[in-house]
């Protein structure tokens, strides 16, 4: 993001580089940025989640991408959701970096796809230079584009809290295991989070949407390699619950699962698996609450109308692998 630029400009440039999908950014008490997205004339919303994709089309990223397509044009999707690690090994270079368009512009060309995508950074994102996903110079090459640290998008019948996670995991600072962050925006991380955390927490308080869904890089709940984050289930998982949040999504590990809470209502969905997948890497002794897993590539779908939610996993082939319904009514009572 260009240095200088004062918020009141970024404010208006990211309307006039969004306008074209008919988004506008509207003010917030909050810090955290609100986009508002137009659901369907009928009030339903259907979107895709995606994650741990940029690859320049390779270990089946370009195969996925083929199925978004088709999926995305079947349900009449309203956007694209990515769960972070857009760009791999180590994010992007800079803003004129070509793998912008190696991996994502040129691979997700499908007329359904050419919607807005509404994308977290991951920890392999911060390797990079993290302010170049954030740079508006990336929506001028395509303006689909739309990466922040946190913000929300109010969907009417659905508001998506998006949240950069990767500042929360404490080892990328004590333990970074060779690798160089990109933590320029970040300051004191404590305090970072501590202002995250308030305003994460005033706007789930004041929101009336149908739907609440938080959407992070890191999981939760996972018996993928990663498994669950320590410092998300201790700062954030009491949030998520005490605002009666419907869904977590996320990345990181590079699989499709799906895993209910014992105790509320909260469903963790992880859609990791875009392009690289990890074969056999299971942490079975953490499997309470699972309702699928699947260790290949694919991506998810959300389908959402006032009453109910529909989920389905695919596969590389587009084949869905597991679909879970639930009413309102009914979810709200468990």
């Amino acid at each position: 993001m260009a240095a200088g630029l004062n918020s009141e400009y970024m404010a208006l440039c990211l309307v006039l580089m969004i306008s074209s999908f008919g988004l506008c950014l509207v003010s917030t008490h909050a810090e955290l940025r609100r986009f508002e997205q137009p659901a369907k004339t009928d009030g339903t919303l259907s979107f895709l989640v995606l994650g741990d994709w940029g690859r320049k089309g390779a270990f089946n990223q370009s195969e996925v991408a083929l199925q978004m397509g088709r999926i995305g044009e079947k349900l009449d999707i309203d956007f694209v959701v990515s769960t972070g690690d857009n760009f791999y090994d180590d994010g992007l270079t800079s803003e004129q970096d070509k793998a912008f368009e190696e991996s994502f512009t040129q691979i997700y060309t499908a007329k359904s796809l050419q919607k807005q995508w509404y994308s977290v950074l991951g920890n392999h994102d911060y390797r990079g230079n993290a302010e170049a996903q954030l740079s508006l110079h990336l929506r001028k090459i395509d303006s689909r584009w739309l990466c922040l640290r946190s913000f929300i998008v109010d969907a009417e019948l659905a508001e998506i809290f998006f949240v950069d996670t990767t500042p929360f995991v404490q080892s990328y600072f004590t333990d970074a295991e060779g690798h160089t962050y990109d933590w320029r925006g970040i300051g004191s991380p404590r305090a970072y989070i501590a202002n995250l955390i308030k305003d994460l927490k005033l706007a789930l308080s004041e929101s009336s949407a149908k739907w609440k869904i938080v959407v992070g890089h890191h999981s939760i709940r996972s018996i993928g390699h990663h498994g669950d984050t320590k410092e998300l289930v201790s700062k954030l998982l009491p949030i998520l619950k005490a605002n009666k949040v419907d869904f977590y999504m996320n990345g990181h590990d590079h699989c499709l699962e799906h895993i209910g809470d014992a105790e509320s209502p909260i469903q963790f969905l992880t859609s990791g698996a875009g392009s690289k997948a990890w074969r056999g890497d299971i942490k079975k002794q953490k499997t309470g609450g699972l309702k699928f897993f699947y260790d290949g590539q694919g991506f998810m779908s959300v389908q959402l109308t006032r009453d109910a939610a529909e989920i389905a996993f695919y596969d590389v082939s587009g084949n869905v692998l597991h679909r879970w319904t639930a009413t309102k009514s009914l979810y709200a009572s468990i």
